[in-house]
């Protein structure tokens, strides 16, 4: 029935080109990059491929079509034009499950919501010439997005958000998303097999990511999709293929040891190495129970990839720049380290001395935060002469 189809993969703001990066390393042709999600082109098999493999995407949207409208009229007509019976049988179920609207003259999400459903209903009524929709079947879920009265409808493939792998049952208090710390990891230069630090490691989720990508484990290798129900449009063996090959990509007999969390909280510590254990990677991390000044290790040069604690409370608030400064204080001892840091504590630069070689404006949830880098000076390579 399908050729070529177009996905939508949303991501956090600012972090597109790293999103674009991994839909390319795919093999897939990119077709669109806006704020917060990139559009790409690929076989109807990059349902299964797009959620199972790439980091950084919140979700995989299978794009059904794009519109003008700035009347609730015109929203209907266009929505009742578009070809719901190409992808939803006859006892499908379908709602649409979220819309945005940003800069555009439809504003009410619960109408916009109201009156697609409605458009949907009629062309599947008249198309498949019947005059009932039972809706007992498997869910098609529907996200919308207006921006500047451009309408973009899209049909989501994943249900569960992408962060969600499946090992972080518990968490320390405010976590970093699972797609974030992959990105925020792609950002920097380190890479498997190099030292890799965090002293706040909370529940683990840098340390993890990282191990993750060290054995090459595809973040959806054991997670479930919504899109695997949609048998009449995504074939079984497009799942299989695709879970096959993240089984074949697992590299066995990673290094151990390289990568290394400390927090001061012991309960914290139990968190991180439950979440290890669920992902597969405990062998792979090692966690230490120490306050960040004691911070240390006997390598010339490795990376610090680390979310300190933002202060929630005013008495936390005040203490952040005392917990910052020994940070500082105990990286400089460090010899040639690297040190990338996500915080929206805007003393960073001046704990650490020095302004960041670079700043990076990352929304973490709806949290305004900067992604500092702090890079170490390159490793030196001894040359052996006969």
């Amino acid at each position: 029935m399908f050729d070529m189809i177009e996905l939508i993969a949303p991501c956090h703001f600012g972090l597109e080109a790293v999103l674009k990066k991994e839909v390319t390393d795919l093999g897939y042709e990119i077709t669109q990059v806006e704020d917060g999600r990139v559009t790409f082109r690929c076989p109807v098999s990059g349902v299964a491929r797009a959620n199972v493999f790439l980091r950084t995407a919140e979700r995989v949207l299978w794009k059904v079509g794009s519109f003008a409208a700035d009347t609730f009229d015109m929203l209907f007509e266009c929505t009742k034009a578009l070809p719901w019976e190409d992808y939803i049988p006859a006892d499908g179920r379908f709602w649409v499950t979220k819309a945005s609207s940003v800069k555009s003259k439809l504003t009410a999400t619960v109408t916009i919501q109201s009156v697609m459903k409605k458009a949907m209903v009629e062309r599947l009524r008249e198309k498949l010439q019947v005059s009932e929709l039972p809706e007992t079947g498997v869910e098609y879920p529907v996200r919308v997005f207006l921006m500047k009265d451009v309408v973009t409808v899209a049909l989501d493939t994943s249900g569960e958000p992408l962060h969600k792998r499946g090992y972080r049952q518990l968490t320390a208090r405010a976590p970093i998303s699972e797609t974030l710390a992959a990105a925020l990891l792609m950002l920097t230069p380190w890479t498997p097999g190099r030292i890799l630090m965090d002293p706040f490691c909370g529940s683990g989720t840098f340390l993890i990511e990282a191990a993750m990508m060290a054995a090459d484990m595809a973040p959806g290798m054991n997670r479930e999709f919504t899109a695997e129900q949609w048998k009449n449009i995504v074939t079984r063996r497009a799942w299989y293929d695709a879970g096959n090959e993240a089984s074949d990509r697992v590299k066995e007999n990673v290094p151990e040891g390289l990568l290394i969390g400390s927090d001061i909280d012991r309960d914290v510590l139990k968190l991180a190495l439950s979440n290890a254990r669920a992902a597969g990677v405990e062998k792979q991390i090692k966690l230490i129970r120490r306050d960040v000044a004691d911070m240390k290790h006997p390598a010339s040069y490795g990376f610090v990839v680390t979310n300190p604690p933002y202060g929630v409370r005013l008495e936390e608030q005040a203490a952040l720049p005392a917990l910052y400064k020994s940070f500082a204080d105990a990286f400089k001892r460090l010899d040639c380290w690297s040190a990338y840091v996500i915080t929206p504590f805007e003393g960073v630069e001046e704990a650490f001395g020095r302004p960041a070689a670079k700043k990076r404006k990352i929304y973490n949830g709806m949290l305004r935060t900067d992604f500092y880098s702090f890079p170490g000076p390159r490793p030196v390579v001894r040359k052996e002469f006969a």
